[in-house]
């Protein structure tokens, strides 16, 4: 069964896959000020690491480093992702993309003992078999980092991508509060940033993720009698360029001109 999300949307090169800024206008002031909040919380995390000489890069790469360890492209960092056993978020980073000038990037990921009743897969006719049971886990966006650990780009994968149980995009989204890094592993200033980071980028996520639905059923409809879901000339499903400091400045003028609003 198809996501109510598709959509007519050319399924060409990249360009169609961009997302827009969402419009910060239209956000409640409660979820402009929690988007602050969690902006200074990812300032903070920058701080504590700077202080150091680290940044968030090297912060989940440290422990391999420090064992000497060459740093493959593919492999996950830390070895076994790390997992938060209470709200069941999970992520992990890895490198494969230099041609596009990042350094690496985070998958992030939620299993289906932190999901809201009432989720499921979709029924589909896959070639490949899709995980089940506890292994059904969702991919929610990745990170893309530069070289010197701040965080460039939001995307969304095809389902190959990450070998993920496929969730519609309205699914997704309910699951978003619940990706929370809450412990000291690999190390806490990243969980607090990358936490913070779904609150921050709450908007774009979700605009990210209804793209993606488009673009998948979009290309679905292009390439008919095939499995999009294991098509590797699809693998980004949509992508927007980001920047903390941006995004905390406009959120700054817009609380600002609420504010001064008769």
């Amino acid at each position: 069964m198809r996501s109510a999300l598709k959509q007519a949307v050319p399924a060409t090169g990249l360009e169609s896959r961009l997302v827009v800024a969402p419009d910060l206008s239209r956000l409640p002031p409660e979820q402009l000020h929690a988007m602050r909040q969690a902006g200074h919380e990812i300032a903070a995390s920058y701080r504590a690491l700077r202080k150091a000489g680290l940044n968030i890069v090297g912060e989940v790469l440290r422990d391999s480093l420090n064992r000497g360890e060459t740093f493959y492209e593919f492999n996950h960092y830390p070895e076994d992702d790390v997992y938060d056993r209470e709200t069941h978020a999970q992520y992990y980073y890895h490198a494969h993309r230099s041609e596009t000038g990042e350094h690496g990037h985070f998958h992030c990921f939620l299993r289906p003992k932190g999901m809201t009743d009432g989720v499921a897969p979709i029924e589909y006719p896959a070639t490949d078999p899709w995980p089940t049971g506890d292994e059904a886990l969702s991919h929610l966006v990745a990170i893309a980092m530069d070289g010197y650990g701040f965080p460039t780009t939001l995307f969304t994968t095809n389902r190959w991508v990450t070998a993920e149980a496929w969730y519609p995009a309205e699914q997704v989204i309910r699951m978003l509060d619940s990706f929370v890094i809450d412990h000291a592993f690999p190390s806490l200033p990243v969980n607090r940033w990358i936490s913070a980071m779904f609150v921050l980028y709450r908007p774009h996520i979700e605009a990210l993720l209804k793209k993606r639905d488009e673009i998948v059923w979009a290309w679905a409809d292009a390439h008919p009698g095939e499995d999009v879901f294991e098509d590797r000339a699809l693998d980004i499903t949509s992508q927007i360029d980001i920047s903390v400091e941006d995004i905390l400045g406009r959120i700054e003028r817009e609380i600002t001109t609420r504010e001064s609003q008769p």
